[in-house]
């Protein structure tokens, strides 16, 4: 069996916000790694840390600790000038709310050819709008539509714009920061349907970041689950719905919501409580239980997590 290419890794990576005096830790010791060609899920709920590490990984946040990989090269703290264009070409970011990360003053060409002024500059005016429209034509827009303002589009539209502006940069890693949380529910099918024609056009990989876990089951091949900034959980994307075996994964799975009317009434909501682990005498570590299946508990959890993930 051949073996897949990391293209991304992430080694006990932390990110401290506020003061040095009184800082917060947003992201604890976390680590993964991200293979050639497929699509990451990144899912917990707000404020557990999911779109921080995004950030970081596009040097958006700095890091506090750990180190960031990128095809082997490192691009967390202070990297050369050449590094840092080949990061800003290379790994893309679709952000949540396809209206604030707009440029309403802006239109649409001036929008989604804006990055190519600093990584492009060889490249003629014409060359430039040939590549504006081709990138629209590749989510699903008309070239017309580049003399428009983002106000002019529905949600669904905007976030095609967002996808274009990525995609002129012919990025090969692209962090989707929750990219269907603002939309109606009517067209979240398109904007997912979208990407995942996208990337087996261009060979994309994906971090998506979401906090419904049966979206993730749809896009995702691998789902990591964090909570209060520490990844409690990671395995296969069926994996993890056949056997779950984190607390937290257990009670995110439980709300999920059930197409069988009596299932879902019948269905028992699950809730966790961190209090409920003791790990002043027996701290937790990350481990592989079984191929592929990792999560994070003390050697008594551990030794329950092997014995359910071997039925």
């Amino acid at each position: 069996m051949k073996e897949r290419e990391v293209i991304l890794s992430v080694r006990n990576l932390d990110v401290n916000f506020g003061s040095r005096r009184r800082p917060f830790r947003a992201v604890k010791d976390v680590s993964f790694d991200i293979y050639r060609g497929e699509t990451f899920g990144l899912v917990g709920e707000s404020g557990s840390g999911k779109t921080t590490i995004g950030r970081a990984i596009l040097r958006i946040h700095p890091v506090s600790g750990g180190e960031i990989y990128y095809k082997g090269e490192r691009i967390s703290g202070k990297i050369s000038r050449e590094m840092d264009q080949k990061v800003v070409s290379e790994i893309q970011m679709i952000f949540q709310d396809p209206m604030s990360s707009l440029n309403e003053r802006a239109k649409v060409d001036y929008i989604v050819a804006e990055g190519t002024y600093n990584t492009k500059k060889h490249i003629s005016k014409a060359e430039r709008q040939n590549l504006v429209d081709q990138a629209l034509l590749d989510v699903g827009l008309l070239p017309e539509f580049a003399s428009r303002f983002p106000h002019e589009f529905s949600g669904g539209q905007r976030q095609r714009i967002g996808v274009a502006r990525s995609l002129i940069m012919e990025p090969e890693f692209i962090v989707a920061d929750e990219p269907i949380s603002a939309l109606d529910v009517s067209i979240r099918a398109q904007v997912l349907n979208l990407l995942s024609k996208l990337q087996k056009e261009r060979s994309l990989t994906y971090l998506f970041v979401a906090h419904d876990l049966s979206v993730m089951r749809f896009i995702s091949d691998r789902i990591a689950v964090i909570s209060r900034g520490q990844l409690v959980e990671l395995a296969p994307s069926e994996e993890l719905f056949r056997a779950p075996l984190h607390p937290y994964t257990k009670a995110l799975l439980s709300v999920v919501p059930q197409p069988d009317p009596e299932s879902e009434r019948d269905k028992k909501i699950l809730i966790y409580d961190p209090q409920m682990h003791d790990y002043e005498s027996d701290p937790p570590v990350w481990e592989e239980v079984i191929p592929g299946h990792f999560v994070l508990g003390n050697q008594k959890e551990l030794e329950v997590y092997r014995e359910e993930a071997t039925r």
